[in-house]
């Protein structure tokens, strides 16, 4: 293994062969020999860069603005960077690390639509110039801390189809969009375009009609804003696009397909539209896998298991990791772990570390024996895992172990890595700066 980088204190390393799991037993050897059990990600760079791949190749006509709340690792936002996506921040700390990792303020959306004045402001000092607004007192608000601003308006569509319904929270319903406009020109500030569906068709949405209708309704409302007189230049789909194949019956395909021709039909190419979108759980949610250790164990042997649940004995686990820190959002799901059906299986339950009766990652699942000190591994565990989590009861974050294979580097010349990839039977070539993602 070669170190390239080290972003905070994790290093890049480079796998001379094998996939991110090497890496994966590497590191949990390494931490058995020296009697620790912490928990851990490995972050397959080569992931991301597949998943851009697909993106650009499926969605040519939108420019992807990776939503900086899913995940803020470093070496995601220097690789994305490096593969010039642009970047949507909801907060004065988002922005701020996204520029500390060379991001410029041109390739930055503000994409909060209630922001606190001190944002607004800090936005404004650092040249981060277009972001979202959805009733008229943020329009107030950011004509007096930042009138130059470049403004994108929000509205809200149908979210039925999505796993997160967000259009309670944000979003002007349509019948009020010309009133919002008049509001905006009466305060001679510049309305340049419109987010269809971001936040309003969701987190995770499972039905790629909902984009068509997001972007029919964006459509309406940049036919009243030219109206008004406003030039429009920008419409941003917004979200809700699903990072991996089994997180909803409608595949990126699909999706693609539906907003292509939707794009073609109401915003057709002559038009010189700038079309974005904000992917988050897209580019990171199956690139980061975490690594979890059994800390402790308790057998239930008793005659009320055996009658209840018709399991010899129920087995609870305790692991380093729960729903305080990286598993916050898996409550509700069963663990990620493939058995061989003919080894014995037991009624078991697994908590988490901290002394709260709340930290219960799963119960009811029948997996075979573990033991104090096996490791458990979960996949697809980018999205807002890191971002949810906390050190409730002392207990550490997950630290992170960014890995990329040397295929992916397959030559260094001139600064710059040149990358060749076969995505959908199309060969694809990526010149790469190394002073973006290698510092």
């Amino acid at each position: 293994m070669v170190r390239v980088f080290s972003p905070e204190n994790d290093d890049i390393e480079i796998l001379d062969s094998g996939r991110s799991i090497t890496a994966i037993d590497t590191k949990m050897k390494e931490l058995d020999s020296q009697g620790k059990d912490e928990p851990f990600y490995v972050l397959n760079l080569d992931d991301i860069l597949e998943k851009h791949i697909r993106w650009i190749t499926r969605l040519p006509r939108v420019k992807p603005f990776y939503a900086v709340k899913c995940n803020y690792t470093p070496a995601v936002i220097r690789m994305l960077n490096a593969l010039d996506t642009g970047f949507d921040c909801a907060s004065k700390a988002e922005i701020e690390l996204a520029l500390s990792l060379g991001v410029t303020p041109d390739k930055i959306i503000y994409a909060h639509p209630t922001k606190p004045r001190s944002h607004i402001r800090y936005a404004h000092t650092h040249r981060v110039n277009v972001m979202t607004f959805d009733n008229e007192e943020e329009l107030l608000k950011i004509s007096l801390t930042h009138p130059q601003a470049k403004l994108v308006m929000r509205i809200a569509v149908d979210d039925s189809k999505s796993l997160l319904r967000l259009n309670a929270k944000f979003g002007v319903r349509l019948s009020s969009v010309s009133k919002l406009l008049e509001c905006a020109r009466r305060l001679n500030l510049e309305v340049i375009g419109v987010i269809g569906s971001f936040y309003s068709v969701g987190s995770g949405c499972t039905g790629s009609m909902a984009f068509k209708q997001a972007i029919t309704d964006a459509r309406y409302a940049f036919d009243i804003a030219n109206s008004v007189g406003f030039q429009m230049r920008l419409l941003d789909i917004g979200g809700g696009f699903p990072g991996r194949e089994d997180f909803t019956e409608v595949k990126f395909e699909e999706f693609s397909e539906v907003i292509n021709k939707a794009l073609d039909e109401l915003f057709p190419p002559a038009n010189g539209l700038e079309i974005i979108a904000e992917p988050g759980r897209f580019y990171v949610d199956s690139a980061f896998t975490l690594a979890v250790n059994v800390i402790a164990k308790r057998v239930e042997d008793t005659d009320e298991y055996r009658k209840d649940y018709s399991s010899e004995k129920m087995m609870m686990y305790y692991i380093n990791d729960g729903v305080y820190g990286s598993l916050s959002y898996l409550i509700n799901d069963p663990a990620h772990t493939k058995v061989e059906p003919c080894e014995p299986r037991y009624y078991s339950a697994i908590w988490g570390p901290t002394c709260d009766s709340f930290d219960k990652v799963t119960e009811s699942y029948w997996i075979p024996e573990l033991h104090v000190g096996d490791w458990l591994l979960i996949d697809n565990m980018g999205a807002y895992s890191l971002s949810t989590s906390t050190d409730f009861n002392g207990f550490e974050r997950a630290h992170i172990y960014p890995v990329v294979t040397a295929k992916t580097c397959a030559m260094k010349t001139n600064n710059c890595f040149t990358i060749v990839m076969l995505c959908e039977h199309e060969l694809v070539l990526l010149n790469l700066k190394t002073d973006q993602i290698f510092t």
